[in-house]
């Protein structure tokens, strides 16, 4: 097949009928109208409840309502986010009041990504055949109401579990979100723009909740940001109960659709697949020794073995012509595949850059928490910047442009922080890599989340957006466990050398950047080479 084609060509529909990977295009009249990208149009098959809930204007939903449908599904993603920052910063005051076991200790941040990247393909199956609306809308109340809990949590193990709910819920969001989105808003600049949001609201939350947490830790405690973020969702679900469109009336059973429409075995093997990989990733970030324990060697072979049974899984289903959740063929286009590649890897190195920075700079240079998330703060605000100008522009020049200009700048940040002195100041060298770290992984973002929406078919899109997304929380994952691995390594084997604490820490957070340094150079090659030839995204469609 030539790798000229642009990925909305090869992407095969999910139905009972062959998944064998054929061109086409999804605004070819040829595709029937379940499978277009289109916004919602008003048939015989949308109740008439719907028709109130649309509010049509020219054939497709008004720009007030489309706002609004935006401002929910970021909110949601925002306040989630901002959590996280809640547990970058409050952790051990949490750790304190709650008793939470020193054996624990990583575990109230570690579940949530976890749960997360298990749940999201699933997810994202479920709301393919019984529709997206009801499925956002008890993830946004069921955040809320865990956030919430987490707020009243009396013991560590409670907290950890509702971070675990917690992550559940969000999973249930992300896709949805991606799939409303892609049915909601028009082709073109207006959806480039709203799949912008979808990404900056996620790295805003995270460094305003560091921001927070550092301004009301030892005042009004951590407890009321957590009753304050989980009060705005359940108010986003109220909204969003009048905002979000209607599905379409599903004709027959759905538990017979769940049953013939869904592969539970590979969903099963997938799932299971990264809730082990994320569990040995997290105890491998706690300590390297970990991996010696007999329990997580045979939980890694059991993953790989998984991961080759999922392959091997999904090449039958395809075979007998049965949906497949993620069938082999996607992954013989070049521009699919390297999209994946690029986020995993681009992920991988900002989001490792953000914690090991934060961390470098209180740990190595003796700042407090609340001056190290200031010292972020210019990663945000140029990581908003991009994501939201990438969003207006994106349609009108190459992607793999923009994609080769950000990722060779965004590799210049882990080496500067790789050649930094604890000595120098601020201005010399670490403000310069927090302006450069954002830039790949935030443009990457929206072109990637557009490729792989405009992708799948329109009764798929959950599940592309189940698929981004896994990949960019399993990138996370990798990145923070890389480094945390090698830093821990070098500053142990430092400090046997007889060397002082603050000169082994350095070290090794010194490590841990060149690592971040060697990731970000095959994601420019990947990159490079494989996203050459992808045509425009984003554009309006007629």
């Amino acid at each position: 097949m030539s790798e000229s084609l642009s990925i909305s060509d090869v992407v095969p529909a999910r139905s009972s009928k062959s998944l064998t990977v054929t061109p086409h295009n999804i605004d070819s009249p040829h595709v029937s109208s379940r499978s277009t990208n289109s916004i919602p149009t008003v048939d015989a098959n949308v109740s008439s409840s719907s028709l109130e809930a649309f509010e049509l204007e020219d054939g497709g939903l008004n720009k007030a309502r489309i706002v609004v449908i935006i401002s929910v599904l970021t909110g949601v993603s925002f306040l989630s986010s901002l959590t996280n920052g809640f547990i970058a910063i409050g952790l051990p005051r949490i750790a304190s009041d709650l008793s939470l076991p020193a054996h624990l200790i990583i575990w109230p941040s570690a579940v949530y990504p976890l749960t997360i990247s298990t749940c999201l393909i699933l997810a994202g199956s479920i709301a393919d055949v019984i529709g997206n609306r009801n499925i956002n809308l008890t993830g946004c109340a069921l955040t809320g109401g865990f956030i919430l809990a987490c707020g009243l949590a009396h013991t560590g193990i409670e907290f950890i579990m509702f971070r675990v709910m917690q992550g559940v819920a969000v999973a249930l969001c992300l896709p949805t979100s991606v799939a409303i989105v892609s049915r909601s808003v028009p082709a073109g600049r207006s959806r480039n723009i709203a799949f912008s949001c979808l990404g900056f609201v996620q790295p805003i939350g995270f460094s305003l909740g560091m921001v927070l947490e550092g301004v009301v830790l030892d005042t009004v405690g951590w407890r009321f940001l957590y009753y304050l973020s989980g009060s705005l969702c359940l108010a986003l679900f109220a909204v969003s109960l009048w905002a979000l469109p209607h599905d379409p009336v599903i004709q027959g059973s759905i538990l017979t659709k769940l049953r013939n429409e869904i592969d539970w075995v590979g969903a099963f093997m997938i799932s299971t697949c990264l809730a082990v990989s994320s569990y040995v990733l997290a105890t491998l970030s706690d300590s390297v020794d970990n991996i010696r324990h007999p329990v997580n060697i045979v939980l890694l072979v059991g993953s790989v073995a998984l991961i080759l049974a999922f392959i091997l899984w999904q090449g039958r289903r395809e075979r007998l012509n049965l949906p497949a959740l993620i069938p082999n063929s996607l992954w013989s286009n070049k521009v699919f595949t390297s999209v994946c590649l690029t986020v995993l890897l681009t992920n991988a190195v900002a989001n490792s850059m953000e914690t090991f920075c934060s961390l470098f700079f209180q740990e190595v240079q003796h700042i407090s928490a609340l001056g190290a998330a200031i010292r972020i703060l210019p990663s945000l605000i140029v990581g908003f910047c991009i994501q939201l100008t990438t969003g207006l522009i994106i349609h009108r020049f190459s992607p793999s442009i923009l994609v080769l200009t950000t990722l060779a700048l965004s590799a210049g940040a882990p080496l500067l922080m790789a050649v930094i002195s604890p000595r120098w100041p601020y201005w010399y060298v670490a403000f310069p890599a927090q302006l450069l770290s954002p830039m790949s992984a935030d443009i990457m973002f929206t072109i990637g989340l557009l490729a792989v929406s405009e992708g799948f078919p329109a009764d798929t899109q959950a599940l592309a957006g189940a698929v981004f997304n896994t990949v960019n929380q399993f990138g996370q994952s990798i990145g923070l466990t890389l480094l945390a691995v090698v830093s821990a390594v070098v500053t142990k084997k430092t400090e046997d050398q007889g060397k002082g604490k603050d000169e082994a820490l350095f070290l090794g957070y010194q490590a841990g950047f060149w690592t971040a340094f060697a990731l970000g150079v095959p994601a420019c090659l990947v990159g490079g080479f494989g996203l050459r030839h992808m045509g425009k995204i984003g554009v309006k469609r007629d």
